[in-house]
C-alpha cells in the first residue's frame, strides 16, 4: 500500500490545529484523515482502526500527547505505530522525553507543508 494511502490520525485539542494539519496533508497528498481532540478519544480511535500514522500535539488535557506515546507504546498492537509530536516549545527536555518515550519524530510549531513533508518522509519514507 502506498505510503499516501495511508489513514492517519491527528490528534490536538485545538480544533483549527487540527484543520490546519489536515490541509497540510491533503496538500502532500494524504487522502484519509481522521480527527481526535484529546488523548483519551485518540486511543479509542488508535484501538479500533488501523492507522498509518499519528500526528499529535504535546499540550492537551486530559491526557498529554507525550502521556498518549507512552500508552501507544506500551499497548502491543499499537507500539509500531508511527508516531510524530507536535509542539509550540523546543525545549530540550520535551525533545529528550519525547524520544525516550518512543517518538518517531518531533515538529515544532509553526511548520509549513515542506517541513511537515520532510518529518513524514523521514518516519514513513518516500511520499511517491
Amino acid at each position: 500500500m502506498s505510503v499516501l494511502k495511508q489513514p492517519v490520525l491527528i490528534v490536538d485539542d485545538y480544533s483549527t490545529m487540527r484543520r490546519i494539519i489536515r490541509n497540510l496533508l491533503q496538500g502532500i497528498g494524504f487522502s484519509e484523515c481522521s480527527e481526535a481532540e484529546d488523548g483519551p478519544t485518540a486511543l479509542q480511535k488508535l484501538r479500533a482502526n488501523n492507522y498509518g500514522l499519528c500526528i499529535s500535539d504535546w499540550n492537551m488535557e486530559p491526557m498529554s500527547g507525550l502521556q498518549l506515546l507512552m500508552e501507544v507504546r506500551a499497548d502491543d498492537r499499537l507500539k509500531a505505530l508511527p508516531f510524530i509530536m507536535v509542539t509550540a516549545e523546543s525545549k530540550p527536555e520535551n525533545v529528550v522525553a519525547a524520544k525516550a518515550a518512543g517518538v518517531n519524530n518531533y515538529v515544532v510549531k509553526p511548520f509549513n507543508a515542506e517541513t511537515l513533508s520532510k518529518k513524514i518522509e523521514s518516519v514513513l519514507g518516500a511520499l511517491k
